[in-house]
């Protein structure tokens, strides 16, 4: 069959599901990995990252059958709870009628069901430790280090999906007219763990937490073993800052002062905070995604800031994309990969700047007392008029709305309601107005 070998380069969570459909579809695909199998060497230390998988990213596995493999390995949350420095915990509910939920799982859990799945198609094979070291865009060839040696390998097309410093992208960037920009915050982020107490969860693992705290914060996701995984989010330096704690006295106090109920909570703190490592926060946008038969997907093409939990979801929307747009065009990658590359990019554009607008909000907005007027209103409204008005959370993560449609379309939503109450006031005073006239008559 022509046109139907497929390399991709990275078998993390989209270059897996990727796999998965092309395999389902009778695609011939290599996967090449440069590290080891994580299902064998588990997840780095500080590196496990929970992930909260959304109606986006449940919708993309439910087109392989792995909707219900992937939520009975996560958990629920269906709000937010709030820790102040001192007072009662606020819970704010992610849904108007506080039945939507979304999913924390642990990337490494999500990662081997994605990579059992694509191992279970006859045409998909899963290459771990092969680093790639150059791409030829013009002839889809890779070039490749192993164990046992270099290797060039070659096929229809390549697609990247090899994360944020991605090897595949670096061709790209040699070509004529590609658009390239890496924005890095002064933030970054480093793990710690609330462990099980008992038998029991030591917080409510209904609720994603958060401690917000001004110019900085620190969230925490549920994981099944009854632990936490708890990030921390500050300025890499200055005042309050990873540089500033720099000694145990130091860690203990500050975090004493500034988070108390959750140090109570975290027995290894001082081995946690010391040894694990600081990890960047980087938003990477590109143009165009395609280059002859070769293609960037995922991370690969737009990294994103973690903040409304959507990187995975939003890489998991790619795949569906770019299979749709080959079955549309039977297989033609010339055609597919330009469509899109057309299609997503807004889309990737519009949700790097929706996370980049969560960070304020989660880190300060959530503790002020005008945000949760507007909270409070926005879902009456969504309980009394339905889906004619949305949230933006509820947009974002409990819908398969565009990214790019988002911002518009809550501007016409708070001008329908602006004009609405205009109407409204207009007609109680043009009443009262008649009222006076026949009173005076």
């Amino acid at each position: 069959m022509t046109n139907r070998s497929v390399i991709i380069v990275g078998a993390g969570l989209a270059g897996s599901l990727l796999a998965t459909m092309l395999g389902k579809r009778g695609y011939h695909v290599e996967v090449y990995e440069r590290r080891s199998d994580p299902r064998n060497t588990g997840a780095e230390r500080g590196r496990s990252i929970n992930l909260a998988i959304s109606t986006r990213g449940l919708t993309a596995l439910a087109e392989v059958g792995l909707q219900d493999t992937v939520l009975s390995r996560a958990l629920p949350m269906h709000g937010r709870m709030l820790h102040p420095v001192s007072g009662d915990e606020v819970f704010q509910s992610y849904s108007a009628a506080g039945d939507r939920a979304i999913n924390s799982i642990s990337r490494g859990e999500l990662n081997a069901v994605l990579l059992d799945a694509a191992e279970a198609q006859p045409t998909v094979r899963i290459h771990f430790n092969h680093q790639a070291t150059s791409c030829d865009l013009s002839n889809t060839s890779l070039t490749l280090e192993s164990a046992e040696g270099k290797a060039t390998v070659s096929a229809d097309a390549i697609i990247g999906t090899d994360g944020a410093y991605s090897a595949v992208r670096r061709a790209f960037l040699q070509s004529d007219g590609f658009d390239f920009a890496q924005d890095y915050l002064p933030y970054g982020y480093k793990e710690l763990t609330i462990p099980a107490q008992g038998d029991e969860y030591a917080l409510d693992p209904d609720a994603l937490h958060i401690w917000p705290r001004g110019s900085s914060m620190m969230i925490a996701l549920p994981n099944l073993d009854r632990s936490f995984t708890c990030t921390l989010f500050w300025p890499k330096a200055g005042d309050h800052s990873f540089a500033d704690l720099d000694t145990p006295d130091r860690i203990v106090s500050y975090f004493g002062q500034h988070y108390p109920d959750a140090a109570a909570l975290m027995p290894d703190l001082l081995d946690d905070y010391e040894h694990n490592p600081i990890g960047s926060l980087v938003t990477v946008r590109c143009s165009p995604w395609w280059r002859n038969r070769s293609a960037l997907l995922g991370d690969a093409a737009h990294a994103i800031v973690p903040f409304y939990g959507q990187g995975a979801n939003a890489s998991f929307e790619d795949c569906v994309a770019l299979v749709k747009h080959l079955d549309d065009n039977d297989g033609n990658w010339d055609a597919a990969l330009p469509a899109y590359a057309h299609e997503r990019t807004p889309q990737a554009n519009a949700v790097a700047d929706l996370a980049l607008h969560n960070f304020v909000e989660m880190r300060d907005s959530v503790n002020s007392i005008g945000y949760r007027a507007v909270r409070r209103t926005e879902n009456l409204l969504h309980q009394v008029l339905g889906n004619r008005y949305q949230t933006r959370y509820e947009m974002v993560s409990f819908s398969t709305i565009p990214y790019s449609h988002i911002e518009p379309k809550l501007k016409r939503q708070r001008q329908g309601i602006a004009g609405l109450a205009i109407l409204v006031g207009a007609l109680i005073g043009g009443s009262m107005m008649i009222r006076a006239l026949q009173t005076r008559s």
